[in-house]
């Protein structure tokens, strides 16, 4: 005849499969401190492979492990589950770090329950402590806690069920001035970051439901008094398995500062570019379309600020010469300016208007703009023409004028063929004049030491110092350069 089990043990029995499967780690004690089983979890939990390796004891468990609170306070040895449960302690929740003794690396996070296991008359049977690995879950916490603090963006964090500041970052604190006793505990209504928002009721809405608040703009109140104008916006999330809302925020005032800055600015410009004497034009880069006038330059070319706006300067009869027009709208494009260009202009009455044409590349707004000035020199050279004029008529009868007068008379009268900063034949002494001009007759060198009577030598160092003065790089450079000025030898 077998001998029957106890039915204590069979039920015992039955718990442990139960339990053996379940992703927690159980360990049951018995009654005098043993650590009479344990589950597959829990010994890898642990990095055990036998409960011996636990310890195998509520003492030997706190000879090997050490315990301590997340606030880096050990536990005493009548705080460890294993001892709290013993002493008939049913507790829910106790969360803690585990090192193995000696090596005080706290590197997993437990969380653990005490139950109490009675017989059916009521006496201890068995006591169990499970435990739940959390390592996982805090290290992503305490990521979270490490980005949220780091983060420049301004952010505070609202627990939904009751509303109040559970965390606030550096950014906040220093956009606000707060100090972090003010906010933390406070309820979203005590430092109220809705309270001047732009759609402050679907906020609210938003935020009693739990759901995103949508970016809006909203001014907070600072602590010491004025406001502060911001973008907020709220993104609910869990901290620690408590619903919240995550507000973060984004400071408007430098960009209002700036838009403040460029309005004034702006409108400065706006009252220099209307009050200018000078003709002004202000064009789109890209296509050269005209976008404002200012009076000045109605005014001498006779039209109407509303005829000009919105056509490209291509399509306006403003430009004598086309071409002129191009190379203006090049050089723009490349160099970013030109300074004093020769350009005739026409007026609507169709009369030439000579200028000088200056031109800039700015920004507006966010725009690539040209703004260009003419300045009317019509009379200027009309006075030089007329000038000259009257020399040339008082020269028909006389020789007695020097070559070098001749010569910027000549100048005076074709400004276009010959470059006004160039050298002319009044930078040349009298034998490297009679040198270059024997060189625009054909003569080589040789020829030409005869001719002056001096050595072949002194000839090619003549002609060394035309070339340096005259910026000529070959006998047909200097060929030209002569003849375009004149300079014909004497027989």
């Amino acid at each position: 005849m077998s001998e029957e089990i106890p039915r204590h043990q069979a039920d015992r029995s039955i718990l442990q499969q139960i339990i053996g499967g379940l992703s927690e780690g159980i360990m049951l004690i018995n009654p005098d401190g043993q650590i009479g089983w344990v589950n597959d979890t829990l010994l890898a939990m642990f990095g055990a492979e036998t409960i011996e390796a636990l310890g195998g004891t509520a003492d030997g468990f706190r000879e090997k492990f050490i315990l301590r609170y997340r606030n880096n306070h050990r536990l005493d040895p009548a705080e460890y589950p294993i001892d709290r449960v013993m002493n008939g302690d049913e507790f829910t929740e106790m969360v803690f770090e585990i090192a193995e003794a000696g090596s005080e690396q706290f590197n997993r996070v437990n969380r653990a329950r005490g139950m109490v296991v009675t017989n059916a008359t009521g006496e201890r049977d068995c006591l169990a402590v499970i435990f739940h690995d959390e390592t996982a879950r805090y290290a992503a916490e305490q990521r979270f806690e490490r980005t949220f603090n780091a983060n420049p963006a301004p952010a505070v964090i609202a627990r939904l069920d009751d509303l109040r500041y559970v965390k606030v970052n550096q950014g906040f604190l220093d956009m606000t001035g707060y100090e972090k006793e003010q906010v933390l505990g406070r309820s979203v209504y005590e430092v109220d970051v809705l309270e001047a928002a732009e759609n402050r009721a679907l906020a609210i809405e938003r935020l009693g439901e739990g759901r995103t608040i949508p970016q809006m703009e909203a001014r907070l109140s600072l602590p010491g008094g004025g406001g502060k104008s911001v973008v907020l916006a709220g993104q609910p999330i869990d901290i620690a398995e408590d619903p919240c809302m995550l507000f973060t925020f984004m400071d408007l005032e430098p960009r209002k500062q700036a838009e403040a800055s460029l309005r004034q600015s702006e409108a400065r410009f706006a009252a220099s570019f209307r009050l200018t004497p000078v003709p002004t034009m202000l064009c789109a880069l890209d296509d050269f379309t005209i976008i404002d006038i200012n009076e000045a330059f109605a005014t001498t070319f006779g039209e109407e600020r509303a005829d000009f706006i919105g056509q490209a300067v291509a399509q306006t009869k403003l430009w004598n010469d086309a071409a002129v027009r191009r190379n203006f709208e090049t050089a723009i494009n490349k160099a970013g300016s030109v300074r004093n260009m020769d350009a005739a202009l026409t007026s609507k009455t169709g009369d030439v208007i000579d200028c000088l044409i200056s031109a800039e590349r700015i920004t507006i707004g966010e725009a690539d703009r040209v703004l260009w000035v003419a300045q009317d020199i019509t009379e200027r050279k009309r006075s030089e023409e007329d000038l000259v004029t009257a020399i040339e008529t008082v020269m028909q009868d006389t020789s007695w004028f020097s070559r070098t007068v001749i010569e910027k008379l000549a100048t005076l009268r074709r400004p276009g063929n010959i470059k006004k900063s160039g050298p002319t034949s009044a930078d040349l002494t009298l034998r490297e004049r009679q040198t270059l001009e024997l060189i625009a007759a054909g003569l080589r060198d040789a020829a030409i030491a005869k001719k002056l009577g001096v050595s072949p030598n002194t000839i090619r160092n003549y002609v060394a110092s035309v070339y340096a003065k005259i910026d000529a790089h070959s006998r047909g450079e200097a060929i030209v350069w002569a003849r375009e000025r004149g300079l014909v030898a004497k027989g």
